[in-house]
């Protein structure tokens, strides 16, 4: 038998010292080690580091079923990677367990940064039936922990629709079910953030091209909150306001981009950076420089194959000067 050397004795100990110390302290602060160490047997996936700005896809651009094959969130996952995105917005959270993102994450290897529930068009926070807004509220607090558990930062949300109030009374009732959501937010370390659409709500809907995104802030500010924010969507608003003022009136606030081509001259959704885009990309860069941001910027455009996927990607780069 060979005897360990003097080093490796000692290395040993100290390992073994090192865990049962850890296990200890564990223990005395109600732990639980054997979940712990599970955890950090588990891979931990991260986005690529040293960007500014990183793309990622919803993953509702992604098909469920390709070539007569459905396919896992893992799979879907390894698509957006495929075609060069840094990571995915996993906007059918409501779809998926947090265990079951959690899995799909580790098993794919790729990052997902936010999520989305839909529903949150028919399960209102301003919806005038109690019912509805604590579905809502619910449907929320299940995005964040869907969130958390894929390693995350946020959610988004809308917040309700113009018809149902006046403006005063839904934007209270929305304000009231995000304040109950805070605590969780908070704990879990997910912002909850607010994207600019076309709701009626915090813009005029029929109004000018020149309109003013000073509601969305006052709305943002007065939860006086670091966990409230804005996913602002760059292509919803083109059609009432300049965006490079609305990123630098933002500032801060402006958390994540949504990304999609519009034409004013057609009133019409179109490819990002297309012949029909008249959106100016170039007053978007300047303002994100202007207020430093680094962040996720996210397409929210028709999608499909592989193929699809990386010409919306090479858009998205084109609009960034990436």
């Amino acid at each position: 038998m060979t005897t360990p050397s003097k080093a490796d004795a000692t290395s040993s100990f100290d390992r073994r010292g090192f865990l049962a110390l850890g296990s200890a302290v564990a223990a005395a602060a109600g732990i639980n080690v054997a979940g712990a160490e599970q955890a950090a047997a588990g891979r931990i996936v991260t986005p690529p580091p040293g960007k500014r700005i990183l793309l990622s896809c919803k993953l509702g651009m992604i098909p469920k079923e390709q070539d007569g094959r459905k396919l896992s969130a893992a799979d879907r996952l390894r698509m957006a990677a495929e075609a060069g995105f840094d990571g995915v917005d996993f906007d059918q959270a409501g779809e998926f367990t947090p265990e079951q993102a959690q899995e799909a994450v580790r098993e794919s290897g790729v990052f997902v940064h936010n999520a989305i529930n839909h529903a949150h068009w028919s399960q209102r926070l301003t919806s005038a039936n109690e019912q509805e807004r604590a579905q809502g509220c619910a449907n929320i607090e299940h995005c964040i922990r869907v969130s958390h558990a894929a390693g995350g930062s946020g959610v988004l949300i809308v917040v309700g629709r113009g018809g149902d109030g006046p403006a005063d009374v839904i934007e209270e009732r929305a304000r009231q079910e995000i304040r109950k959501l805070l605590p969780l937010a908070a704990a879990m370390g997910q912002m909850i953030l607010i994207e600019n659409v076309w709701n009626q709500m915090m813009y005029d809907h029929d109004g000018p091209p020149d309109q003013s995104p000073k509601q969305f802030i006052d709305f943002v500010d007065s939860f006086q909150s670091p966990w409230v924010g804005m996913y602002y969507d760059i292509g919803n608003h083109w059609k009432y306001g300049r965006p490079g003022d609305w990123i630098r009136a933002f500032g801060h606030r402006c958390v994540k981009l949504d990304v999609k081509g519009f034409s004013r001259a057609q009133n019409k959704f179109v490819e990002i950076t297309g012949e029909d885009d008249d959106l100016p990309w170039d007053e978007v860069r300047k303002a994100l420089d202007d207020i430093h941001f680094t962040g996720w910027a996210t397409a929210e455009v028709g999608g499909g194959n592989v193929a699809r996927l990386t010409e919306v990607r090479k858009q998205m780069q084109k609009a960034f000067g990436l």
